[in-house]
């Protein structure tokens, strides 16, 4: 009974055992179907733009996925990732479910909604999508597009421009065209088929003076080329009554070889050579403009396009052309990016171009469109064949020799049918069949296109039948075994996602339809080919044109953008773009208007970095949405904790003045905005007057409806990459409608407080230029003054204009600030100083001019120079604010350049000076240098030159960048000031101005103290003269040397800190005055200049006689011998009248006087051959402490003239003769 008990027991338990494993079973097999039954997610796309899901989307994703996505494009573009819907579980990491996302750089996960919207481009031709789910809790997944961008221009065509210099395509100026006595152009080009103009240019080059040197084009007499201004029509070569070009893509080389004078035409497989005898010789010049297109308005462009266009330098015969292919690049310019200046309206990229790339997708899992194939199966009908093909002999190349045969079958058929795709695999035939021999198969897979332009029918039968026909044209001893063909079926149509009816469609066809709820945007579905089977499927549907609700979007991106939300820069600059396209694309009601400000009140929380790359975008937006926001009542507002916004009616005709302010809330920390209103505890305020909108014109004051006032309590969107100042005060907005207002009657009263306490403040009151920084924007102080209700808690501004405001501390950047006083008094001193420097420069000039003799020698000619640059220094300087005031920019430019090349060139020649007398004083003599004045004026003036030419060259065609109108001598304030045309940027100052001059600086101070030692050394001989005499000589050569070598200059380099003030003092006073002072020590205390003023310019007892010079007795010229002697060394410099110091090259060096009897020789009228000067001649130098040694014994003691005049003589001596 047991027994039978417990064999019941087992059984039951079995019996239940047993269903339990069949349960358990079951539910694994359907979990399985449900994780794995929605799609395929590990796919390869290869297509020009498709849509892709999560498995099961819009359903929730099953547990346990791991999907992978290959997108991949040709080369030369990338592809762009745009999440339509995005909704995985979010968790810290994305530890859970997520998608990962690797363009080819670097690899980010994504997890929750924040990638809902967003796009992400790959960094190369492929990108990769992965999404992973775990055990629990799914989501809807995500809803993906993607699109290919081409980013290389072999893959684009240009449209060429019809409006000359709007959206001019040309050759970027990076690109040096040569001259061109021989060349080969090739391009390709399409014309539109409603264009009957027969009168137009293909491309059109013209030189550096504009004038068109090379262009193509065609007139009523046929094609031409036109040569340096030659034209040459090519009738033989091109149809004259018909066009060559037409709706699809025509190649046309051309050669031209002006030492044979003939042009070599290649178009459609045929060359031509057409002789133009008017081009014989002609050049066409290089460094011009290379344009697509007509360059002027007399001759219409083109209408279409052109592809390829490419440029040598040397002529290619008809082999040659015949042979070209893509690959051979034009050495002067080629059909590349780097090549050309393109607007993108006017690039346009296609698959069927025939330098393009293309991905040839693969015959097992990739799909297909006719987007990959060019416009070959356009409106066609698809058939699948299947054949088995057999062979008893080994062949290679199978899949060659089958493809071969099916295009050649198919060729010149009733029929346009092309062979689309071809898959080949092993097979097998039946043993009954294969006899005794060694047979191999093949199954064939092919895909058929017929294009079908005149509607006619092509049955299965008749392709079948055609193929068995052909079936002993096989190479390689292969045999048809069996046919099969059946056409493609279409599409089935259906209803995916809900409201979106998609109806049957055959394959490659793309169908549209309305939005859901929209009559205007469009969503799109393409009906594929799979070239696995040769069977079509639907597409992912692409709603990307279907905008959700803006509202949702913009609550998605307050979450986003919310508390503890780590913003990184493409984050913020992503939702900066969204809220752009959401405030210029909806209707902005007070609702969604109050979400945008809040969104960019999280924003502003974000550091300067990560917003800097925004900024400019996201004030426009700002600006946008004040304009654009709806409200009923007289005003409106919205206030966050960064940013508060208000909007105000305003009536233009009763307009009597208003105001605007904000403060803080009692117990909050959002502010308040209150209108005409006045707040004693404001942080910022704006009073606008009663005569704001008197200037307007009738269009603006009938237009006014609104005025807007923005507070920023978080000043990073305000960032300055020129002038990174101290903004130390909140920053309002105030503007007026969509227009600008400025120049006003009555200022506009602007209070701000200061975000720090200042307890010795300088404001500055400065507005934010849009316009400044490329677009970017910075402060800009201009309009604005300081008011004097001004204190350390808040500064009171007033301008004439409206828009964002602000204050700035230390605007100029400098340590102490000078006062008015001082500011007028230096001022003067500095026009007054010139004026005088100006007119003693011109005397010194005019002087050594006026008078032959005076500029005989080296150090002369030098001082000629130095004073001309000084007199136009001045002279421009005095006259440069007079032209800034005309404000006209070019003008301004050119003065600037003036100003700055002969400050250069002044600069340049006082460091002559120093390098002159180097070379008299240090230098071992007896050494030649020719044309010695011609070299120094090629240094004086060529390297000056050389600068301003290199600066300007720098600016890219805009000097503007470089030199420009500037406000100067503002007072602690930053108010006042004149404007001044002088160099604008800071780096060009430093470098070719302070850095210049530094260089120049040093060298003359090395001088300077060379050239003192050595007259120190050779007064301190003498031993004769009292010391007080020693003094006085030397500190009189120290006064005149400082300022011929520009010594006073070097004040500059001590104006710092508490010096500030006086070292301005005395810049400002020596350097205005350096022309009066060089013409003290070095032409009026001159005892020469003194003779010749005396002899020509005076009469009575004061006049000089023209032989009181030199006696021509000999008892006078011994007693006179050491005072003449020196009164040569002092015209001449010592060593430049060569009729005493030199001596031919070719004769040995002489003694210069002996002592005996015959001593008067020396000094007689009519010198001697050997010390003659000769225009042109080497000479040999005497050293100058020789010159003194030997001197000594035939001086007076007691006579000073000697030594007087080597210390007032312009640079003591030179050393070399021509």
């Amino acid at each position: 009974m047991m027994s039978h008990e417990s064999e019941m027991w087992c059984y039951h338990w079995k019996w239940k055992l047993r269903h339990c494993l069949c349960l358990f079973t079951t539910y694994i097999i359907c979990m399985q179907q449900a994780a794995y039954g929605c799609y395929d997610c590990r796919i390869v796309l290869t297509d020009p733009s498709g849509v892709f899901t999560s498995p099961c989307f819009p359903s929730d994703y099953p547990n346990s996925q791991a999907c992978k996505w290959i997108i991949r494009a040709p080369h030369g573009y990338i592809i762009q990732l745009t999440f339509i819907d995005f909704d995985i579980e979010e968790a810290p990491g994305c530890i859970y479910d997520s998608l990962t996302l690797d363009n080819g750089e670097s690899p980010m996960n994504l997890c929750g909604i924040t990638a809902k919207g967003l796009s992400y481009n790959s960094t190369g031709n492929e990108m990769i999508v992965s999404f992973k789910s775990d055990f629990s809790i799914q989501k809807k997944g995500f809803n993906a597009s993607y699109v290919r961008i081409a980013v290389s221009l072999r893959n684009q065509k240009v449209i060429i421009p019809q409006v000359p210099d709007v959206d001019a395509v040309s050759v970027a100026e990076t690109v040096s065209v040569p001259d061109l006595s021989q060349f080969t152009l090739c391009f390709e080009a399409t014309k539109g088929s409603s264009d009957d103009n027969d009168d137009w240019k293909v491309f059109s080059y013209t030189d550096a003076f504009s004038t068109e040197s090379f262009s193509f084009g065609k007139t009523t007499k046929g094609h031409f080329l036109s040569v340096s201004g030659m034209q040459c029509i090519l009738e033989n070569a091109l149809p004259r009554n018909a066009e060559f070009f037409t709706g699809t893509f025509q190649q046309l080389c051309v050669v031209g070889d002006s030492f044979s004078g003939s042009i070599g035409v290649y178009a459609k497989s045929t060359y031509h050579i057409v002789y133009c005898p008017e081009i014989f010789g002609k050049v066409i010049p290089g460094n011009g403009r290379l344009v697509l297109g007509s360059n002027s308005n007399e001759v219409s462009s083109l209408n279409g396009d052109i592809y390829n266009f490419r440029l040598w330098n040397f002529t290619m015969n008809a082999q040659t052309l015949a042979n070209l292919s893509c690959d051979v690049k034009g050495n002067i310019v080629d059909w590349e990016n780097e090549f050309w200046s393109i607007p993108t309206s006017a690039l346009k990229a296609e698959n069927n171009l025939s330098c393009g790339s293309y991905l040839i997708p693969s015959s097992t899992i990739e799909p297909t469109s006719c987007a990959n194939l060019g416009n070959l199966c356009q409106g066609g009908l698809f058939y699948r064949i299947s054949i088995t093909v057999f062979s008893s002999n080994s062949v290679s190349k199978v899949h060659e020799v089958v493809a071969e045969w099916l295009n050649r079958t198919f060729q010149n058929w009733n029929y346009t049918v092309y062979v689309v795709n071809i898959s080949i695999h092993p097979g097998s035939i039946k043993e009954g069949a294969r006899e005794k021999r060694s047979i191999e198969s093949f199954e064939v897979l092919a895909l058929l296109v017929y294009n079908s332009t005149n509607n006619i029918d092509l049955e299965e039968e008749e392709i079948r039948q055609k193929l068995i026909r052909n079936n002993g044209t096989m190479e390689g001893g292969y045999k048809l075994y069996t046919v099969e063909v059946h056409p493609v079926e279409k599409c089935l149509a259906e209803e995916n996602p809900s409201n979106y009816f998609w109806p049957d469609t055959r394959p490659t066809v793309t169908n549209f339809t309305f939005c859901h709820g929209s009559s205007v945007q469009t969503a799109s579905r393409t009906c594929y080919l799979g070239l696995q089977n040769y069977t079509s499927y639907w597409g992912q549907p692409d709603l990307r044109n279907c905008t959700e609700n803006a509202a949702d979007i913009a609550n998605q991106l307050l979450n986003l953008t919310g508390e503890g939300q780590q913003l990184t820069s493409d984050k913020v600059n992503d939702v900066v773009q969204k809220l752009k396209k959401i405030v210029n694309d909806e209707e902005i009601d007070e609702s969604l208007g109050s979400t945008v400000v809040t969104i960019f009140s999280n924003i502003l929380t974000s550091s300067d970095s990560v917003l800097a790359a925004s900024s400019s975008e996201a004030l426009k937006t700002i600006d946008a949405l004040a304009l654009k926001i709806q409200f009923t009542g007289p005003s409106m507002s919205i206030a966050t904790r960064n940013l508060a916004l208000g909007v105000s009616s305003i009536n233009s005709t009763s307009f009597r003045g208003g105001s605007f302010s904000v403060s803080p809330q009692n117990n909050a920390s959002d502010f308040q905005i209150d209108f005409d209103k006045d707040q004693t505890n404001a942080f910022a305020s704006v009073v606008l007057p009663p005569s704001l909108l008197k200037n307007l014109s009738q269009d603006e004051f009938e237009v006014i409806s609104r005025a807007q006032f923005t507070f920023f309590n978080k000043n990073g969107l305000f960032q300055d990459a020129e002038n990174p100042a101290n903004l130390t005060s909140f920053v309002v907005a105030c503007s007026i409608g969509n227009i600008t207002i400025q120049d006003l009657q009555d200022y506009v009263k602007v209070t701000i407080k200061h975000t720090k306490m200042q307890e010795d403040p300088k404001p500055t009151c400065v507005f934010w230029d849009m316009n400044k920084n490329g677009g970017n924007g910075g402060w800009n102080p201009e309009g604005c003054q300081v008011d004097a209700e001004s204190n350390e808690n808040e500064t009171v501004c007033l301008c004439n204009h409206l828009t964002h405001f602000g204050v700035l501390m230390d605007l100029q950047r400098t340590v102490t600030q000078i006062d008015p006083q001082n500011t007028k008094i230096l001022t003067f001193i500095t026009y007054i100083g010139c004026g005088i420097s100006a007119i003693f420069s011109a005397a010194t000039l005019l002087t050594y001019i006026a008078f032959e003799k005076l500029r005989r020698d080296y150090p002369s000619k030098i001082l000629m120079n130095l004073s001309t640059a000084l007199l136009f220094l001045n002279l421009i300087f005095l006259l440069d604010g007079w032209i800034a005031s005309f404000d006209i920019d070019g003008l301004c430019v050119a003065v600037a350049a003036l100003l700055h090349f002969f400050l250069l060139a002044t600069f340049t020649w006082m460091g002559l000076e120093a390098v002159h007398m180097y070379i008299a004083l240090v230098k071992v003599f007896n050494t030649y240098i020719r044309r010695y004045i011609l070299k120094f004026c090629i240094i004086g003036w060529g390297f000056p030159a050389l600068v301003i030419a290199i600066v300007l060259a720098s600016a890219n065609t805009n000097a503007s960048q470089v030199y420009g109108k500037e406000l100067y001598g503002k007072d602690a304030n930053g108010q006042g000031g004149d404007d001044f045309c002088w160099i604008k940027n800071e780096v060009v100052f430093y470098v070719t101005c302070a850095g210049y001059f530094g260089i120049m600086f040093l060298m003359n101070v090395a001088m300077f103290i060379v050239v003192m030692v050595q007259i120190c050394g050779r007064n301190g001989k003498r031993t004769n003269r009292s010391l007080k005499e020693e003094i006085l000589r030397n500190l009189r050569s120290v006064i005149s040397l400082t300022f011929l070598l520009g010594m006073t200059w070097g004040f500059a380099f001590f104006a710092w800190g508490p010096l500030t003030l006086p070292f301005l003092y005395l810049f400002s006073i020596f350097n205005s005055l350096q022309g009066l002072f060089i013409f003290v020590f070095h032409c009026a205390m001159k005892e020469n200049v003194q003779k010749q003023w005396r002899r020509h310019l005076c009469c009575g007892r004061f006049r000089l006689a023209d032989n009181s010079d030199w006696s021509k007795t000999a008892t006078n010229i011994i007693k006179k011998s050491s005072d003449n002697l020196g009164k040569s060394l002092s015209s001449s410099s010592i060593g430049s009248n060569s009729t005493y110091l030199t001596s031919k090259s070719k004769s040995t060096t002489t003694t210069y006087c002996k002592r005996n009897s015959h001593t008067e020789n020396v000094f007689l009228d009519k010198p001697s051959s050997k010390f003659a000067q000769e225009d042109g001649e080497q000479t040999s130098i005497i050293p100058v402490h020789q010159v003194i040694d030997k001197v000594k014994g035939y001086c007076n003691p007691h006579s000073d003239n000697f030594y007087k005049n080597i210390i007032m003589s312009d640079t003591f001596s030179h050393s070399t003769k021509f």
